[in-house]
């Protein structure tokens, strides 16, 4: 019979496959405790901090630390194959690329850690590709019923993602970070915004971005986003974090460039958690037609409008005023 899986990888090329994990600190690990199990996230104490998983999922997505008066991301640790560790190597030496001691925060972590852009610390592991390799599947209702369609309301669960579909990322030059992401790291533009806003993907397989880049004036998380079963799923976690307190956010609405549905909430410290409904995906035997995109395409076909301080990148602005 012939083979029928996916391709998990686009030989010969070297490219990172995964958001392997990302860490940042907070100033209230309790706050940050009650609010990704709220959203539906497997939160659980590791270490001297928090790790999110997805229930059903042993990959670890996220750690949480504990930090000073401000949320910092820390880093971000890719995934590579095994067989690409060695070309990766020789790939940074021939550009030059900065390498760096191990972060005091991340204890016991090995990899190979180097400099990335607005000079964050980033870090290559060889690890299982976490980024999915065929398209998420998705439930909708039934196209006919003869006692109705929609859920009912009591028996209606709690929203609980499947897995870290992308985080966007601040940055004081998308250009140049676009540049770094794909020169040295492999990866691939699938959609962009003049110079304010980029996409990119792993030529490995992903979502239409496993990261995104927006500007600002340095580095911070913006959010992660978070796969969901259906478009019901978005508006119940939208409906369970306005029941806890959690009612600031955007959406629900539906972007253009991945053409995901979305509900963004926002955490206690000014950044997102996102849930995201079919979203396109980007298969490894595709070259994606990348495009430049209107500013009003970057953000939403329909939706509330966006609030004001939404592109805020509270993380530099509270270190400029500690």
């Amino acid at each position: 019979m012939p083979n029928t899986t996916p391709a998990s990888r686009r030989e010969g090329v070297l490219a990172v496959h995964s958001v392997h994990e990302f860490v940042y600190s907070v100033p209230d690990l309790n706050e940050a405790e009650r609010f990704y199990t709220t959203f539906g996230l497997d939160v659980r104490h590791e270490g001297n901090g928090l790790a999110l998983y997805t229930f059903g999922n042993p990959h670890r997505w996220a750690r949480i630390l504990p930090g000073a008066h401000a949320k910092r991301l820390q880093w971000v640790t890719w995934g590579i194959d095994a067989r690409d560790l060695a070309a990766f190597e020789a790939h940074f030496n021939k550009l030059n690329i900065p390498r760096i001691a191990r972060p005091e925060l991340a204890t016991g972590e090995d990899g190979l850690w180097f400099q990335g852009p607005d000079n964050m610390p980033q870090q290559l592991v060889v690890a299982e590709k976490c980024s999915p390799s065929v398209k998420s599947d998705r439930e909708f209702p039934p196209e006919q019923s003869p006692r109705g369609r929609a859920p009912q309301r009591n028996q209606a669960k709690q929203t609980r993602p499947r897995r870290l579909s992308h985080i966007l990322m601040y940055t004081a030059d998308v250009a140049s970070t676009l540049k770094f992401y794909t020169d040295v790291l492999g990866l691939r533009l699938s959609d962009r915004s003049d110079s304010f806003i980029a996409f990119i993907h792993t030529p490995h397989g992903s979502d239409h971005h496993l990261i995104a880049i927006f500007k600002s004036d340095g580095y911070g998380l913006h959010h992660s986003s978070w796969d969901v079963r259906s478009f019901d799923e978005v508006g119940l976690g939208a409906q369970q974090m306005s029941k806890a307190g959690y009612t600031k956010g955007w959406g629900v609405g539906r972007h253009v460039l991945g053409s995901n549905y979305f509900r963004y909430v926002r955490d206690p410290w000014g950044s997102y958690a996102e849930y995201s409904f079919d979203i396109d995906y980007i298969p490894s035997t595709l070259d994606w037609p990348s495009g430049d995109y209107p500013a009003e395409d970057s953000f939403y076909v329909w939706g509330p409008d966006v609030p004001e301080d939404f592109v805020v990148n509270f993380e530099t602005k509270e270190a400029a005023n500690a």
